[in-house]
């Protein structure tokens, strides 16, 4: 009579069983070069510069979103301009409409229009010792006010993370890109960098930092991701057109979403929810925060819409995003720590 092998060697040997070591997802690298700039715009016809897997993480390098001229224009010694602006603004010559310096896309596999990329933002890293904030005669929202432009270099303390103003004034640094998107579908085109919507784009969200996740809604096969215009600060409203604008590195993983369907971009932190609104009337946007946030309560906490939209009034936050970007953004902050545990009842 023949020995038999015990089942789970004989399973083993068959390759029935999970390994003991689920592999870990893969890493790239994704430098800013010519090549993999997209300036000034969101476009589904945009060829991809990097492909990866869902549950892929990238590490992307970002460019400020200016040209060497202005920079040393505004004081910044030559030698401190990066070497990978100067040939971009040397080499890149399709542009527009926009004025942002993106780094992408990047093509997700397994992304299909109606599903939702998940991206968790999990590092954002200063790439350069300074930023720069300026205004304009016809930018901001006050231009009336102030007819003409200006630009100030502003240090940066890495250590310290405070951006050196002025003597005496020192702003406390949180860095985040204050662009990021997915391509808008095929049929609007090439669109200008500058307004958010659908795709996400130019949210100029200052909570999107590390720790971050921020849910977009998918309109072309691949989601084909863009990134850029980082920001080492900026205050909600970012008034005068720019925050703290720097150059930035970060981690991000990819995550595709069959299970997800939103028709705006929202966002969670470790410790909140956040809905957006976007729309070129504010009240409108915040409107649409509000509305995004109900619509959050009832499908995930499984409020009843008249229990969210109180809960909305009592627990929530709605602020203002920015004004400046031709469709506004408002959002709503919600925090987590309401949702506690629902007690036992008490035993007679």
């Amino acid at each position: 009579m023949k020995a038999c092998l015990p089942f789970f060697v004989l399973a083993a040997l068959l390759g029935l069983l999970p390994r003991a070591h689920a592999q870990k997802a893969a890493s790239h690298e994704l430098p800013i070069t010519p090549a993999t700039a997209a300036w000034g715009y969101y476009d589904a016809a945009a060829p991809p510069v990097l492909r990866i897997k869902s549950g892929e993480t990238v590490r992307v390098h970002t460019l400020i979103t200016s040209t060497p001229s202005r920079l040393e224009g505004a004081g910044l010694p030559a030698a401190q301009v990066e070497p990978n602006l100067r040939d971009i603004t040397e080499h890149v010559t399709n542009k527009g409409p926009g004025g942002h310096i993106l780094t992408g896309p990047i093509f997700v596999e397994g992304a299909e229009p109606g599903d939702v990329l998940e991206v968790r933002i999990q590092r954002v890293d200063l790439a350069i010792p300074y930023a720069y904030n300026a205004f304009g005669p016809k930018s901001g929202f006050i231009p009336e006010d102030f007819g003409y432009a200006k630009m100030r270099i502003i240090p940066l303390d890495a250590k310290q993370m405070v951006a050196h103003f002025l003597p005496g004034i020192d702003v406390p640094l949180r860095p985040f890109f204050g662009s990021m998107g997915v391509a808008p579908p095929a049929a609007a085109g090439r669109i200008n960098s500058a307004p958010p919507g659908i795709h996400g784009g130019n949210l100029d969200n200052k909570e999107l930092v590390a720790g971050t996740t921020l849910y977009l809604p998918v309109h072309a096969a691949g989601a084909l991701f863009f990134v850029g215009d980082g920001h080492a600060g900026q205050g909600n409203g970012e008034v005068d057109i720019t925050g703290l604008e720097t150059s930035l590195t970060g981690t991000l993983q990819f995550i595709v979403r069959k299970d997800m369907h939103l028709t705006l971009p929202r966002a969670e932190t470790p410790t909140a929810y956040i809905s957006m609104g976007l729309n070129e009337d504010l009240t409108l946007a915040a409107k649409d925060a509000v509305r995004e946030m109900i619509t959050f309560l009832v499908t995930e906490k499984h409020l009843t819409r008249d229990d969210a939209y109180m809960l909305c009034s009592v627990a929530g936050d709605l602020d203002v995003t920015q004004v400046v970007d031709g469709t506004r953004g408002a959002h709503m902050i919600l925090p987590k720590s309401i949702f506690g545990k629902v007690k036992a009842a008490k035993k007679n």
